[in-house]
C-alpha cells in the first residue's frame, strides 16, 4: 500500500523521500509538469537516458482509456444525448492531461526503477 501512496504522492521510486516533480503543471494555464532531474534527497537521476520515458506514452494511454470508460459507464445515466457525452468526455481527458502526464512517468519509474533492494 505504501507503494501505491509513493506513486500517487510522487516520492522518489529509491529512497521514498525525495519529489519527482517541481510544478505539477496546469492545463487551464498550458503549463506542463517539470520534474527535477535529481532526487534532492538521494541523487537518484530520474531520466536514465534520452527515450527513457516513451514507454510511459502507452501507459498514459491506458490510464487515458480506463478513466474514458469509467467515466462514460458513470455518465450514460445521467445524460441522453451521445454527442454531449463524447463532448464531455474530451472535456474530462484534457482537464486530467496534466494528471495523466505525471501519473504515467510514475508508473513508470516505479515499474523499471522502483525495486527495493532492502528486504
Amino acid at each position: 500500500m505504501s507503494i501505491l501512496k509513493n506513486i500517487v504522492t510522487e516520492k522518489c521510486p529509491k529512497c521514498h523521500q525525495g519529489q519527482v516533480f517541481e510544478k505539477k503543471g496546469n492545463i487551464l494555464l498550458f503549463q506542463m509538469p517539470k520534474m527535477n532531474t535529481h532526487c534532492s534527497n538521494c541523487n537518484h537521476k530520474f531520466e536514465k537516458e534520452p527515450g527513457y520515458f516513451f514507454g510511459s506514452m502507452f501507459v498514459s494511454y491506458a490510464v487515458a482509456v480506463a478513466e474514458m470508460v469509467a467515466f462514460f459507464l458513470i455518465i450514460q445515466f445521467f445524460v441522453d444525448s451521445f454527442v454531449t457525452i463524447v463532448v464531455l468526455i474530451g472535456i474530462m481527458s484534457i482537464l486530467l492531461s496534466t494528471f495523466n502526464f505525471r501519473l504515467s512517468r510514475m508508473l513508470w519509474m516505479y515499474l523499471l526503477d522502483g525495486k527495493n533492494k532492502r528486504l
